[in-house]
């Protein structure tokens, strides 16, 4: 399904739904983060995605790394909330979304990096220095810089 973000824009379609999602910021040994290549809008992206019925939020950031990702973590720290209401992502199928994502940092406990073809169609451990390069969307940018930020100590309110 094809998907449109919208960020301040007075011509953005009004949200119709509100669904909780998470992404999670990831760094390998080498200092480099994960990022996703993603189908639905062609942007690069911290892994993540929308919250099911039945589990616990860190649930979600386990089970949406893994198939995205083929990685396992574990969660370590909540990085922050994004909740900006002038984020809204329009679907084709006439769902607009309001952003309400929670970032969390995660730990990389094991398996190895391979896109799923569904969500993903590249997954890339990616140098610091190379993210300016990279398309990425800039509410996921914040969420990239506030995971990077080691002198950040309390989680992002937004």
């Amino acid at each position: 399904m094809a998907r449109i973000d919208y960020f301040d824009d007075p011509s953005a379609p009004k949200a119709n739904n509100v669904v909780p999602s998470v992404t999670v910021a990831i760094r390998d040994n080498e200092g480099r983060i994960l990022l996703i290549h993603k189908v639905d809008n062609n942007l690069w992206a911290l892994p993540g995605g929308g919250h099911d019925a039945g589990e616990s939020i860190a649930d979600t950031a386990i089970r949406e790394v893994r198939e995205e990702t083929g990685l396992d973590i574990e969660v370590q720290r909540l990085v922050g909330t994004y909740t900006d209401p002038r984020h809204v992502m329009a679907y084709d199928d006439g769902e607009v979304r309001q952003q309400f994502s929670l970032c969390f940092e995660g730990r990389w406990t094991g398996g190895t990096a391979r896109e799923d073809g569904t969500e993903t169609k590249a997954v890339r451990w990616v140098q610091v220095g190379e993210l300016a390069a990279l398309n990425i969307h800039p509410s996921m940018r914040l969420r990239i810089e506030h995971a990077l930020d080691a002198d950040r100590t309390e989680p992002y309110l937004g």
